[in-house]
Parts: structure tokens; C-alpha cells; sequence
């Protein structure tokens, strides 16, 4: 009662008169009382899922049949029903791809060497793939958008050609709120959409030129993310639609390839931003045989379903990714990834919002059905959930919303809950109201142009026009945790967390997630963007 008495005042002072009377109005729909959180078992449930038995959680490994077994049970158990028609897995075909790194890259007449000067890779999986005097060419940031006017590919065919490509977009390098969104990435400035993008265009490889600010990762990332086997989806063609080499560069290469070409890269990189840019023929030609190892493999995603009652065919899907970076050899023996933060947290979460929300629809059946997904194959590109948004489990159409976790407050409670993504979908506006009702605030990500909210499994669903959420707490109430944590070893579980954090988060989904469940609210996106176009593609 003092909760609902309380809650217009707590949003008109943050959100103004209107959201404070919006609010008012959905009051009586997010009255359930919250539940307990079994804070015991979501301690035994991290600890199982990041002990070293289970071997960091790597997809196919042991590791994995373990993790995926385990939350299976979880799921049975609680009383929640298979998934994926009468199975809680859904299978995740893939291709594990390793690239071979005695290569080099040949420009003019340098050689530079795998790993310390570039990296590369492929998704394609039909054999060797060779660069032979490929022309190269300065496309400035390979951002084609044009709900920004932005083309840096008009009047320019880079077909079987290699693009040089700055990282990042221009709202960041220029810091202007008038251009892209500032400060904020958008997805034309992650590393996966340039891909993607010089792809449309024919290219035949790209290489990113790396400088940490706007990448938001120092080089060492880079190399250990793009050195090793990744995993990919396989089509029927083998991928060939997919950009040929997948690179990256030191700045310091791209200094010496711009300065053979008779260019400063600082007056380039300001050129690109620039409205009369145009693409630069660097009057240099690129040489590469990149030679990969390819596996063809099984993983799984769980999946597990509370059925609605009236609007089965109805879903809101509540997720995390279930994989960590497994076990990795080294001279010093093997080390263990464990993951514990990220993400058995997540993973553990789900259980217990499965656990409150099925106590909550044996009182009540929900109208609307959940389904709870724990991905593979995060941590190598969004494998699982790129799989799962194409609808072979339920189709994206069906999909109200998705509630994405990938890694939580682990410590304290805090007064606010952060916010991924501004002024995305109308979600936002559930996540206000919800985190008013436990007198808290919505503080907005401190670290914008990283463009987190591009880079978990909800964004794949995004991408699909399904409105999302991600709740993510990544070192944000634990400094020491991303210099010193953060996909590495280190990354355990302590029996003396607090979960504090964790506890009134479940709360929070739950109470989202059960609001969703008993309406018929559709949430819709805001900005016009892909996503919104391919959400009113669905519901025509």
C-alpha cells in the first residue's frame, strides 16, 4: 500500500507529470506482490553452474552437456514444460572455425604478421580463401544509413576489393548530438554491422583499423577474440554470402599502408567525416591466404515454456546465455574459465524467475505464455540466439518482448537499475514504472559508446523487430571486475556475495514479465530504425 501511494510522486520527480500519470494507470497492473526470492538456491545454482566440473561452460565440450543437462532439470523440476515442442533443447548447428595463424598480410612491401599487426577470419566454410592483388580502399567508416543521409559506399564499387574501415561511427568521433546519436554507438558503429554491410557491397575482405577509445577494447581483444575458433551458423551454401575475410588492423599498420599511399590517417579519419567525402583508392593491392581448420558440430539452446491460458500463442521470452570461454590449454597447464559473473549469474536467474512465475500462474494462470532461453554460443558471436530469432522454435511475430539478462549485481542492493539504449522501444517505459514501484531509479548506461546494448543475444531478436530489454551489470557496482575479471580466469564464484543486487532484479523482471503476461499490450519501438520496419513487417 505505501508502495502504491508513493509511486506518482517517485515519477513525477524523475520523469515528469506525464509518465507520472501513465504510471497511475498501470498501478493496479503491477499490484502483484512481489515474491520471495530463494536466495540460497540461486547461490547453489551459480556455484554449480561456475565450478570447475563443469569446465567453464564451453559449447561443445563436456562442459556443455553438463550446463545444459543441469538447467534442464532446474526447468523439470519447478514444473515448466518442454520448449521446443516436446524437448527442453533446441539444436544449434555449427561450424567451428579456426584460422590458421601462419599467415601474413602482404601490402605493397610490407609484411605484417598475424595477431600482432593483424588479425583475420572467415564464416565461410567451403575452404581456403585468398587475397590476390585486391585493390585496397578507404571507405571511410562502411556505414550506409540513410535515416542519417550517411553513404560512405556512393559512387564506389569496392566488388572483390579490399575496404579499410574506421572503427566506431561519427556521432562519436565528433561528439555531436546532432550527428548519429554522439556520443552514444549506434549499431553502424559496431565491428559485426561493417561486416555485414561491405558484404552488400561485394567486398572481398575488410580490415578495421583498431584505436581502443572507439572500440572500447584495447588491441589484446581483439587478438584473443579473432585468433582462435569461433563459431558460426551454416547454411545451405556454406556461407558463401557471407564476407569472405573478416580482419582488423593495428593503427600503427594503417599509418604505414596511408603513408605509402602518399596520405596522413589523421587527415583521413577527418575527411571521412566530412560531407563531400568520397572513397579512396589507396593505390596499394593486398595479398592473404587465410587457411582455416572447419568442424561441423552440435550445440544446444534450452528451452523451457510456463503456457498461457487464453493467448498461448502469445510469448514473452526471458533469457540468458548458458556459455562461457570453457577451458583453455596454456604451457602453464590448463585454466579454467568459469564464468561465474558472466553469466552463471544470469543463467541462475532465470531459473528463479521460472520458479516465482510458475508459483504465480498456479495461483492465477497467466493469459499470455513465457518461455525461458538459455543460449549457447554467445560469447562467439550470438550463435544460439541468431538461430532462435530466425523462428524455428516460435515465430518472431509471436514474440511480445524479450527480457534479456547477461550478468548481474552479484553484491549489494543499489537505488537504480541502468538502462542499455535510449528512446529504443516503449519496454523502457515498463522498466520505469517497475523500478518506481521498488523506489528506485533508472540511471542511463555511464559507458554509452560502448554500444552494449548491440551486443548481447537480445540484440538478435532486435533485429527481428522483437522489442527488448537488457539487463546487464558488468563490473558497474564492482570496479575491480573488468580490469581484473572480465572473460578471464578470475571470473569466480564467492560464497560471499550478498546477491542483494540479483534479488531485487528477479523481482523486477518478474514483475515486467508478469505485467506482459496478463495484458495486451504490444510494446512498440520508438525510433525509426530496421528494427521497427521489420516489427511492422510482422504484424501486417
Amino acid at each position: 500500500m505505501k508502495i502504491r501511494i508513493a509511486l506518482p510522486f517517485v515519477l513525477f520527480a524523475l520523469f515528469g507529470a506525464s509518465a507520472c500519470q501513465q504510471a497511475s494507470d498501470k498501478v493496479d497492473e503491477l499490484a502483484t506482490p512481489y515474491a520471495d526470492v530463494d536466495l540460497k538456491k540461486v547461490h547453489q545454482d551459480i556455484k554449480t553452474l561456475a565450478s570447475d566440473e563443469f569446465a567453464g561452460r564451453g559449447p561443445l565440450t563436456a562442459g556443455e552437456k553438463l550446463t545444459i543437462d543441469y538447467l534442464a532439470k532446474q526447468y523439470r523440476s519447478i514444473g515448466l514444460m518442454p520448449g521446443n515442442q516436446t524437448s527442453f533443447f533446441q539444436a544449434v548447428p555449427m561450424a567451428k572455425v579456426s584460422p590458421d595463424q601462419n599467415m601474413q598480410l602482404l601490402i605493397g612491401e610490407h609484411s605484417f604478421a598475424a595477431g600482432t599487426d593483424f588479425t583475420a577470419r572467415t564464416q565461410q566454410v567451403a575452404g581456403d580463401i585468398s587475397l590476390t592483388n585486391s585493390e585496397l580502399v578507404f571507405v571511410g567508416y562502411g556505414i550506409n544509413a540513410p535515416e542519417y543521409q550517411w553513404n560512405d559506399y556512393a559512387n564506389v564499387d569496392v566488388k572483390d576489393k579490399t575496404v579499410v574501415i574506421l572503427v566506431n561511427d561519427p556521432g562519436f568521433a565528433t561528439q555531436n548530438d546532432a550527428l548519429f546519436t554522439g556520443n552514444a554507438m549506434t549499431y553502424y558503429g559496431r565491428w559485426t554491422y561493417k561486416y555485414e554491410e561491405a558484404a552488400r557491397q561485394g567486398a572481398k575482405a575488410v580490415f578495421i583499423i583498431h584505436e581502443t577509445a572507439p572500440a572500447a577494447y584495447p588491441w589484446s581483444v581483439v587478438e584473443s577474440s579473432n585468433t582462435g575458433s569461433k563459431y558460426t551458423l551454416v547454411d545451405d551454401e556454406n556461407n558463401v554470402s557471407k564476407l569472405p575475410i573478416m580482419g582488423w588492423i593495428q593503427h600503427g599498420v594503417a599509418e604505414t599502408i596511408f603513408a605509402d599511399a602518399g596520405l596522413s590517417l589523421d587527415e583521413m579519419q577527418r575527411f571521412a567525416l566530412s560531407d563531400d567525402f568520397s572513397a579512396v583508392n589507396l593505390q596499394q593491392t593486398a595479398n592473404l591466404t587465410l587457411k582455416s581448420a572447419i568442424e561441423n558440430a552440435e550445440s544446444n539452446n534450452v528451452v523451457a515454456l510456463i503456457k498461457g491460458q487464453s493467448k498461448p500463442d502469445e510469448y514473452i521470452v526471458i533469457s540468458a546465455h548458458w556459455d562461457h570461454f570453457g577451458t583453455k590449454q596454456t604451457a602453464n597447464g590448463p585454466k579454467i574459465y568459469n564464468g561465474a559473473i558472466d553469466n552463471a549469474t544470469g543463467s541462475a536467474a532465470t531459473v528463479e524467475i521460472a520458479r516465482i512465475l510458475m508459483e504465480q500462474h498456479k495461483v492465477k494462470p497467466f493469459q499470455r505464455s513465457i518461455l525461458f532461453v538459455n543460449f549457447t554460443a554467445e560469447e562467439t558471436g550470438m550463435i544460439g540466439s541468431e538461430l532462435f530469432a530466425l523462428g524455428t522454435v516460435v515465430p518472431t511475430r509471436n514474440m511480445v518482448a524479450m527480457l534479456n539478462i547477461d550478468g548481474m549485481n552479484a553484491l549489494d542492493a543499489v537505488d537504480y537499475i541502468l538502462q542499455y539504449g535510449k528512446n529504443m522501444s516503449e519496454m523502457e517505459d515498463y522498466l520505469a514504472v517497475a523500478t518506481a514501484k521498488q523506489q528506485r531509479k533508472v540511471k542511463m548506461d555511464p559507458r554509452p559508446q560502448n554500444g552494449l546494448f548491440f551486443r548481447s543475444d537480445h540484440f538478435s531478436l532486435a533485429k527481428q523487430g522483437v522489442p527488448s530489454l537488457l539487463f546487464m551489470s558488468l563490473g558497474d557496482t564492482d570496479p575491480d571486475y573488468i580490469a581484473h575479471r572480465y572473460h578471464k580466469e578470475e571470473d569466480d564464484y564467492s560464497a560471499l556475495w550478498s546477491l542483494g543486487g540479483m534479488e531485487q532484479d528477479i523481482k523486477l523482471i518478474v514483475d515486467i514479465a508478469s505485467e506482459l503476461a496478463n495484458n495486451n499490450d504490444w510494446p512498440k519501438w520508438k525510433a525509426d530504425s530496421e528494427f521497427k520496419n521489420r516489427r511492422m513487417e510482422d504484424q501486417k
